[in-house]
């Protein structure tokens, strides 16, 4: 009986490359093809990227993100200026909106490298 050594791959690297939507490997190819769709494989080094399961992960990394944000926001500015309901609706919701769609493909970015440093789901060589 045989045990496999896998070798480390950095963690923090293939973290950043996913943040900026790249390859976590190479950091040359893009990870998405469209807004979230995940390439089949990496255009740059050829890693085959269609073993992710991000799954409902990167949704709720963003909403937990986004609330922080934008409930610190409005209560501080509730806090000093006392606005109308209409002005919290006017300001926070399209910052919600925004913030929420900018963040998404970058967590889910990141998440997929984290699967891929940590070799999990196919990004190893076993498909376990």
């Amino acid at each position: 009986m045989s045990i496999e050594v896998k070798s480390p791959r950095p963690l923090g690297q293939a973290l950043m490359n996913g943040l900026r939507q790249r390859c976590p490997s190479c950091g040359v190819g893009r990870v998405f093809y469209k807004y979230i769709k995940v390439n089949h494989t990496c255009e740059g080094c050829g890693l085959e990227l269609h073993h992710q399961r991000a799954d409902d992960a990167p949704p709720y990394f963003t909403i937990v993100i986004v609330g922080h944000v934008i409930i610190s926001g409005l209560v501080m500015m509730e806090r000093m200026y006392h606005p109308a309901m209409w002005v919290h609706l006017v300001v926070w919701l399209p910052l919600s909106l925004a913030f929420s769609l900018w963040l998404l493909p970058r967590v889910k970015g990141a998440l997929i490298g984290l699967q891929w440093a940590r070799q999990m789901h196919g990004f190893g060589g076993d498909f376990t």
